[in-house]
């Protein structure tokens, strides 16, 4: 009798891939957010924060995407985890104002001026 409620336990064991992933996708947004927080001024953090959330929101989608893994369980999933990174970066990118991303995106234009278009 032990050896099939241990055998029930085994198969019926939820799998630790998604907890791993989701580890490694935090590992990969908390440190480009802390080089993003310690080199850039505080007016480009927002829109430089809700690029990267972007980003990692398409990696997600496209792992989910790439595993095969369904979009309807009761678990969170990769899927999930991807529309929680896109919300994110939704809201960073409301909270920034239009003229600190337009400066974001021409900071290297004006520190480069003689370089050609």
């Amino acid at each position: 009798m032990a050896a099939s409620h241990a055998k029930w336990i085994t198969r019926n064991a939820p799998s630790l891939e998604p907890f791993g992933i989701l580890a490694l996708l935090s590992v990969l947004i908390a440190v480009p957010a802390f080089l993003i927080i310690r080199v850039l001024e505080p007016g480009f953090v927002p829109p430089a924060f809700s690029i990267l959330l972007f980003a990692e929101a398409a990696i997600a989608a496209i792992v989910a995407r790439s595993t095969h893994v369904h979009g309807n369980s009761d678990n969170p999933t990769l899927w999930d985890v991807a529309g929680a990174f896109t919300m994110v970066g939704c809201a960073a990118a409301i909270f920034s104002e239009p003229d600190q991303a337009a400066q974001f995106f021409e900071q290297p234009v004006e520190q480069h001026p003689d370089t050609p278009l």
